[in-house]
C-alpha cells in the first residue's frame, strides 16, 4: 500500500511517498521550492524499478500552488510506484488543530470547515494547508485523505502548562493559550528514542530538542508531551533563525507603538533571532564567524545555546529526572559545536557529552553521545516528520 505525504507551505510543497509492508519504507521524497517566483525548482529522489535510488532536479513553472501541484503530479509519472496509479492514502501536514484535534483526522467536509475556523490562529499556514487538501482531493477523488496536526501531540499539556496568566476571557472567547508546534517531529523522536532504548515509551522521561531555523523543546513524560517551548504561536520559546523566542510582552507593545503593529509583527518573526543578533541565520556561517572572533556572532551563539540550556534545566525539573536528551532538526543533527555548547555546564544534571563521540556520520540515524557509563543518555536522532505523518495516516485508514 502506498501513502503519499504532502506538506504544503506558503512558498513550497514537500512530499514523501511510503510503502506499508510490515513497516514503512520510503519510495520517494522531494520538494518544489520558490512558488510564485520567476523560476521554481523541483528536486526529488525515488526508487527505480530495480530498487536503486535516483535523484532528479529541474526548473518548473509554478506561479501559484495549482501550477506547483501540476508539476508535482507530472513528476509522479516518473516514479514507478505512482505512474498511472493513485496512492492508497494521502496524509497532509496541517499546522494548527487548536483544541478541536488531539490526533489525526480523516478529512471530511466537516473537518475542512473546522480547520478553516482555525485559520485566525495560523493565518499564514492553515489556508495553504487547506489548498493542498483541495487540490489533492480533485486529483485523487477516491483516495482517503488524513490531516495530521502540528499541535495535536501537545494537546496533552495540563492546564497549568498551557494557560497564560491573563484575563480568563482571552482564552474562553478567543482561544489565547499555549498550543505548541513541531508535534509530529517530537512524537517521532519520542517513539524512536523508546525503540532505541528498548523500553516502552510509557516508562520514559525525555527532553526532545527540534533545532532548525525554527526551534522548539518538549518535555515528554511516559509518551505524552507535558510542556513545550512554543506557545500561542511558533514565536515563543527558543531563539530561532529569524524569530525572537521568549520576549517581554511589554517590549513588543512598546515596539508596536514606535514602529507600528505590522512592522513589529514582521520584525519579531522575520528579522529577529540569530538574524537580529548578528545579521545572519545560517549557523554554519555564524559559527565560522564566532571562531574568527566576531563579537556579534559570539553573542548570538552564546545566547542561542544559553536559552536551550535554560529550557533543558527547567524541563529536567518538570519531569523530575531524565532518561534521555534528544537532539534533532537541521542544527541539532548536524552541528557538533552547538550540541557541545548546549551540554556544557549540565554535568550537574548528569548530562555529560563525550566530545569524541559527538561527530557521527550523516548516514547514522541514531547515535549515543554521552560519556560511557553516564546517564541520562544523550541521543542524536534524525527526525522524519513525513514518516510520522505517513504512520498516523496508515493507522487511521487501517492500511
Amino acid at each position: 500500500m502506498k501513502i503519499l505525504v504532502i506538506n504544503c507551505g506558503s512558498s513550497s510543497v514537500k512530499f514523501g511517498l511510503f510503502e506499508q509492508d510490515g513497516k514503512l519504507g520510503e519510495i520517494a521524497a522531494g520538494q518544489l521550492e520558490k512558488i510564485g517566483e520567476a523560476s521554481s525548482r523541483l528536486a526529488y529522489r525515488c526508487q527505480t524499478g530495480g530498487g536503486e535510488t535516483q535523484t532528479f532536479a529541474q526548473d518548473v513553472a509554478a506561479e501559484d500552488h495549482r501550477q506547483a501541484f501540476a508539476a508535482l503530479f507530472a513528476a509522479f509519472q516518473s516514479i514507478p510506484a505512482l505512474s498511472g496509479a493513485a496512492p492508497d492514502a494521502i496524509g497532509h501536514r496541517v499546522v494548527h488543530g487548536g483544541e478541536l484535534f488531539n490526533g489525526p483526522a480523516r478529512i471530511t467536509q466537516t473537518v475542512i470547515e473546522q480547520i478553516r475556523e482555525l485559520n485566525p490562529l495560523a493565518p499564514l499556514h492553515n489556508p495553504v494547508n487547506l489548498l493542498g487538501i483541495e487540490i489533492c482531493a480533485q486529483a485523487f477523488p477516491q483516495t482517503p485523505q488524513v490531516a495530521v496536526f502540528d499541535t495535536a501531540f501537545h494537546q496533552t499539556l495540563p492546564p497549568h502548562a498551557f494557560c497564560y496568566a491573563v484575563p480568563e476571557n482571552w482564552y474562553l472567547a478567543h482561544g489565547i493559550r499555549r498550543y505548541g508546534f513541531h508535534g509530529s517531529s517530537h512524537q517521532y523522536l519520542a517513539r524512536a528514542a523508546a525503540e532505541h532504548l528498548g523500553r516502552p515509551a510509557d516508562t520514559l522521561k525525555l527532553i526532545t530538542l527540534h533545532l532548525g531555523n525554527g526551534a522548539s523543546a518538549a518535555a515528554i513524560l511516559n509518551g505524552h508531551s507535558i510542556d513545550t517551548s512554543m506557545g500561542f504561536t511558533p514565536l515563543e520559546g527558543l531563539v530561532m533563525g529569524s524569530r525572537s523566542g521568549d520576549l517581554d510582552a511589554m517590549a513588543a507593545l512598546q515596539a508596536a507603538e514606535i514602529f507600528g503593529l505590522e512592522p513589529t509583527r514582521h520584525a519579531l518573526m522575520h528579522e529577529s533571532g540569530l538574524l537580529g543578533l548578528c545579521g545572519g541565520n545560517d549557523l554554519r556561517e555564524i559559527l565560522a564567524a564566532e571562531a574568527a572572533g566576531d563579537d556579534k556572532a559570539q553573542l548570538a551563539v552564546k545566547l542561542y545555546c544559553y536559552r536551550i540550556r535554560k529550557y533543558v534545566g527547567a524541563y529536567f525539573a518538570v519531569l523530575g529526572g531524565l532518561d534521555a536528551l534528544v537532539f534533532s532538526g537541521g542544527v541539532g543533527e548536524n552541528s557538533p559545536a552547538i550540541r557541545a555548547q548546549v551540554c556544557a555546564g549540565l554535568s550537574c544534571l548528569g548530562i555529560d557529552i563525550d566530545l569524541s563521540a559527538n561527530h557521527p556520520s550523516r548516514e547514522t540515524a541514531i547515535a549515543e553521545l554521552q560519556t560511557a557509563g553516564k546517564t541520562p543518555k544523550i541521543l542524536l536522532i534524525r527526525t522524519d516528520e513525513e514518516r510520522e505523518i505517513a504512520r498516523q495516516t496508515a493507522q487511521l485508514t487501517q492500511i
